[in-house]
């Protein structure tokens, strides 16, 4: 087992891999790397499958059967991904069993809903359903529209992994949506300890657009607060995250029985050749959280990453200060804020797009 990656573990930051394949899956790597690197989740999203789908012939067969009973490409890509999640769930079963909020494994509901509250609350009961497995979330963007759906999935006994969150009000209203969901599920009758969820609030986007404004701006100033707005957005964050869960309205839904919202950190691979690339792993260290690293990303940490401990109890209010700072510098932060959830909602439709014809040529392949 990597040491470095064991101190991360026992820092109390919990590792997923953000990545799934069959032959992940089938190979045994998966497996091994639970085993082996501390591997305690997985993420995933429309660009994983799309590149695990054209690259692999392990999904030909299933392809093959699902042509010959007439499926169309939508129910062809709810079949595969459906199984690999339903798959992976069953190897991290285990850790799931073993831990109270670890073992998880998220699919996303159709990006293309992500303005659509009837579509997404639907998306989110039909992926529940099939998955079958009580260590699933399932992924809801953390739109508009996506708030409420967040809620009606919680009430329903579903858990979920809230994605694409980016500025702290929006965070704040994920919170406020779990908790309702959460009094809802309690009046349902539900067995709150059944509901899990965590909230993915994105790193390093933030960065590579703040970056590019501070470098546009050119002043001393500016220039000297390129690379530090990601984590210190991460850091405000996880300030209102303790806030939230030390309130009384949180302490009755816990004497209920119901789960913390862990704070996940998402967009952990570093973009800029400039930084180190284990920052946005090393600098957000704080016990009960999550981070879900691309495998490139998680063996830096395993080869240099040095984990000092806790980087982020306490720091909320001199992160403020950087954010505040990159304000009077000239950047509009509210902009941002909405820019990169617009373009985080965009990419995704587009990488939902590519899988679609990925998946379309697989189905014509087999129809030869």
């Amino acid at each position: 087992m990597s040491d470095r990656l064991k101190a991360l573990a026992d820092a109390g930051v919990s590792i997923w891999l953000d990545d799934l394949s069959r032959e992940r899956i089938e190979t045994g790597n998966l497996a091994d790397l639970v085993k082996e690197k501390s591997v305690v989740g997985v993420t995933t999203n429309p660009t994983i499958f799309q590149g695990a789908i054209s690259n692999g012939e392990r999904y030909d067969a299933q392809v093959r059967e699902l042509v010959a009973a007439g499926k169309s490409v939508d129910e062809v890509i709810f079949a595969l991904t459906t199984e690999d999640v339903r798959n992976a769930c069953d190897i991290l079963e285990p850790v799931a069993a073993a831990t109270k909020y670890d073992g998880r494994v998220s699919i996303e509901v159709e990006p293309g809903l992500a303005n659509d509250f009837e579509g997404t609350i639907a998306s989110a009961r039909a992926l529940w359903a099939e998955v079958d497995r009580a260590n699933a979330l399932i992924k809801i963007p953390a739109t508009v529209e996506g708030l409420p759906a967040i809620t009606a999935a919680i009430a329903e006994g579903i858990s979920v992994n809230v994605t694409l969150i980016f500025s702290l009000e929006r965070y704040q209203a994920v919170m406020d949506a779990y908790l309702t969901g959460l009094e809802q599920a309690r009046e349902a009758g539900l067995d709150l300890s059944t509901i899990n969820s965590v909230a993915s609030f994105f790193v390093s986007r933030v960065d590579s657009e703040v970056d590019k404004r501070l470098e546009k701006i050119g002043t001393d100033e500016a220039l000297a607060l390129r690379g530090k707005a990601a984590v210190a957005n991460a850091r405000v964050a996880y300030g209102a995250f303790e806030e939230t869960f030390s309130t009384d309205r949180w302490q009755q839904l816990a004497s209920a029985g119901a789960n913390p919202q862990r704070a996940l950190w998402a967009s952990t691979g570093v973009k800029n050749p400039d930084y180190s690339d284990t920052m946005y792993v090393i600098d957000l260290v704080v016990p009960d959280t999550v981070n879900t690293m691309p495998e490139k990303t998680m063996m830096a940490v395993a080869d240099h990453g040095e984990v000092k401990g806790d980087q982020v109890s306490g720091t909320s209010a001199e992160a403020q200060g950087v954010l505040d700072a990159v304000v009077a510098a000239g950047v509009d932060w509210a902009e941002v804020m909405t820019l990169l959830e617009d373009e985080g909602v965009s990419k995704f439709k587009d990488s939902w797009t590519d899988l679609v014809a990925s998946v379309q040529a697989q189905m014509e392949k087999a129809a030869q």
